[in-house]
């Protein structure tokens, strides 16, 4: 399979990602309602009580939002637009439809992860510009990130929910199932990983857990401690180079188990 080929069947991935309406407007929902809601509600309570509550922009409304964002609720759509990449052919029943037409199965596969990816990015990138929006509009006054800090938030988003995409991409993959990989993952990330981090004597243990090897690398406090620096988002301390082998040993793991399901599955 050369580069045309290979495009051409990522585009036409992304095209079917991007027709299934439901996926694609909760993802919007997901990630644009929340930062929405927060802007208006902490505006709301600025405007009529200053003294008692802080501007919805500036630098504690940047931090917020991306919490907001990265943490919480783009995980939560690159999920649902991954676990329908991974097992949206199969739960169509178009698979066989695609295995008779003599493409390799492994290409079949490694082109969902592109297109689940740019189809994630696309629904991020248009939130986090709202959040920028909000943060500069709504600063009333008070100090504002800087460019870079604007950057490294952007880059940071962009890793959170590409990560998540690509497992989410795997494990539907590997399942077949999306209604098992949405339950698996959410609960995963959002339930059994903090709970995991707060257990002590887990030890260096919990440095395997996905969410804290990908808040090392938060350029904010993810415990709204409201500072705000380099890599100090992680409740449990590890170095850059743990935590990307981590993120690459699960991405290994779940892409390879995704593979190997699409290659050996019966059309």
């Amino acid at each position: 399979m050369n580069a045309t080929v290979a495009m051409q069947m990522t585009g036409a991935d992304f095209l079917k990602l991007r027709k299934r309406w439901v996926t694609l407007i909760w993802s919007l929902v997901l990630t644009l309602l929340p930062l929405l809601l927060y802007f208006i509600i902490s505006a709301a309570q600025h405007s009529s009580s200053p003294q008692e509550h802080a501007p919805a922009g500036g630098v504690n409304g940047f931090q917020d939002s991306l919490r907001i964002l990265a943490l919480f609720f783009g995980p939560l759509a690159a999920i649902l637009v991954g676990s329908d990449a991974g097992a949206g052919d199969s739960t169509a029943g178009v698979f066989r439809d695609l295995v008779v037409t003599g493409r390799s199965r492994v290409a079949l596969f490694a082109t969902r992860v592109p297109a689940a990816l740019a189809l994630t990015w696309l629904i991020v990138i248009f939130a986090y510009a709202l959040s920028i929006v909000g943060t500069f509009a709504f600063a009333d006054g008070s100090p504002t990130p800087s460019f870079a800090d604007v950057l490294n938030g952007f880059g940071f988003t962009l890793l959170s929910t590409g990560v998540v995409c690509a497992i989410a991409v795997g494990l539907a993959s590997l399942t077949t199932s999306r209604p098992a990989t949405l339950v698996a993952l959410i609960g995963w990330q959002l339930v059994a990983s903090p709970i995991l981090t707060n257990i002590s004597s887990l030890g260096s243990a919990r440095k395997l857990v996905l969410r804290e090897a990908i808040a090392h690398f938060s350029p904010v406090n993810l415990d709204g401690g409201g500072g705000h620096g380099p890599a100090r988002g992680g409740a449990v301390t590890m170095g850059s180079a743990t935590a990307i082998v981590v993120m690459l040993v699960w991405l290994v793991v779940f892409l390879a188990l995704g593979a190997w399901r699409t290659r050996t599955m019966d059309a």
